[in-house]
């Protein structure tokens, strides 16, 4: 096996990872607003918004798992689990951690939505917005790949997409609303 086998593995696991996390955010957000109603299949879309979440989950627990595995830089689980616990970029690796905490708060709640009042579930659901900003600032400044031209042009991508989610999410906050309230909206603007 190649020796950078796992930094390789923790490089692509982690933008991977960021990649779900902006999807099934964007799921959500078309869930919440139903900007696509009547086109939508809010069932489906309850589906994949929950795969997404699950796939993020495990993704992070990949990512953990090969900053294990790689031997240039120890990683041991305080350093993993306790922010500012590591000596290599303490700050960086805490909004990580602050993140992995985050995402385990919104789907753990996801999988318990049925159990919790609806206050509560969506309270907890609107962390999702601030673990994207916390993974957002981890990915450029705990990332080896921040100088690579790529990886900035991906993270500006999806960092815009994600603020055009949250426009809409601010713009149709409230109750959901048909296509016909919306257009009538755009119209009056």
């Amino acid at each position: 096996m190649n020796s950078q086998f796992w930094w390789h593995m923790a490089r692509a696991s982690g933008i991977v990872t960021w990649g779900f996390l902006i999807a099934s955010a964007l799921w959500g957000v078309l869930l919440s607003t139903r900007v696509l109603k009547p086109y939508d299949r809010p069932a489906w879309l309850i589906d994949l918004h929950s795969w997404l979440g699950t796939i993020t989950l495990f993704g992070t627990a990949l990512h953990l798992v090969s900053l294990v595995g790689d031997t240039y830089i120890y990683f041991g689980a305080a350093d993993l689990f306790v922010p500012f616990a590591t000596s290599w970029k303490p700050l960086a690796v805490a909004w990580g951690i602050i993140g992995m905490y985050l995402l385990i708060a919104v789907q753990g709640s996801s999988w318990l939505m049925k159990k919790l009042p609806k206050k509560f579930w969506r309270s907890i659901h609107l962390l999702s917005y601030g673990l994207f900003a916390t993974v957002s600032i981890h990915s450029f400044t705990a990332g080896t790949d921040r100088a690579n031209h790529f990886f900035q042009a991906f993270g500006v991508a999806i960092i815009t997409v994600m603020v055009g989610a949250i426009a809409i999410r601010v713009m149709y906050a409230g109750k959901p609303r048909t296509r016909q309230v919306i257009s009538q909206r755009a119209e009056s603007l």
